[in-house]
């Protein structure tokens, strides 16, 4: 999904999912909607439990969404080969894949060889979809706001 290039129409479809997920949420009544589906959150943290990471995760794993923690070898450095090698093979294990703490062209990289999409720190809090939960701020808690758009983004990409 390019942020960048979201309509005001993609906007609202975007935050009037995420305002459904919260309520149901708030009323106990979340649907596990990415059963079956598996995210690989490559960082560089040891154990994926930094703030970003744990965001993403719950957001996933909260739909029902299984999420693997891949600590990543790539850098700017990498060669093309070893670059494309790595994202075919995410390409094959993962449904997305989320890249935080990576450099912008690297994750460009990898999203031209996985065939699967590629987030570039979509959980980060400058990131577009922080402005957008910024928008259902006053609707609920601002943490939970930008988990249930992180959920929304999940849903629209995958369905």
């Amino acid at each position: 999904m390019a942020f960048e290039a979201m309509t005001p129409r993609d906007v609202a479809a975007l935050l009037a999912c995420a305002r459904t997920l919260a309520h149901a949420a708030s009323a106990g009544t979340t649907q596990p909607l990415l059963r079956g589906k598996n995210f690989g959150l490559m960082c560089e943290a040891d154990d994926g439990g930094d703030g970003e990471a744990a965001l993403f995760r719950r957001a996933a794993q909260d739909l029902g969404a299984h999420v693997a923690h891949i600590r990543t070898s790539l850098s700017a450095s990498s060669t093309p080969h070893e670059v494309q090698h790595t994202a075919r093979l995410l390409g094959r294990l993962y449904d997305a894949v989320e890249c935080q703490g990576m450099a912008a062209a690297l994750v460009q990289r990898v999203g031209e060889d996985a065939g699967v999409p590629v987030f570039a720190g979509v959980a980060s809090a400058t990131h577009p979809t922080a402005g957008l939960a910024a928008q259902l701020a006053g609707e609920t808690a601002p943490s939970d706001a930008r988990r249930f758009v992180l959920q929304a983004v999940l849903l629209a990409t995958l369905a």
